[in-house]
């Protein structure tokens, strides 16, 4: 598993941190999508700088049935690919509203 941020959960329900990997380090803001309507609405929006850049979803792990974030997220600095990552908690560091985001490589 690669960690290619990290981000705290903020009172809101949403999460604040940053998405670190090659040459790219933004501070973004996932934040839950109180608008949501349609067919498969997102559960949260990413922002960075205030600029929408991908969106997330919560579902649910097939082996524990436990809920998870899924991230997918789109911008002109990857080259016109999505970049998918799922939240994962964080053991051992200290803060119990950590989450490091780990890459999900899609084919």
């Amino acid at each position: 598993m690669t960690a290619i941020g990290f981000v705290t959960r903020t009172i809101d329900g949403g999460f604040r941190g940053q998405l670190k990997f090659l040459p790219i380090c933004a501070d973004i803001d996932i934040v839950p999508n109180r608008d949501k309507f349609g067919d498969n609405p997102a559960d949260f929006r990413i922002f960075t700088q205030g600029v929408e850049v991908g969106s997330g979803r919560i579902l649910s792990g097939e082996s524990r049935g436990t809920d998870y974030v899924s991230l997918s997220l789109a911008a002109p600095a990857l080259g016109g690919r999505k970049l998918s990552a799922n939240l994962g908690r964080t053991v051992g560091l200290g803060s119990d509203g950590g989450f490091f985001l780990i890459w999900n490589p899609v084919d």
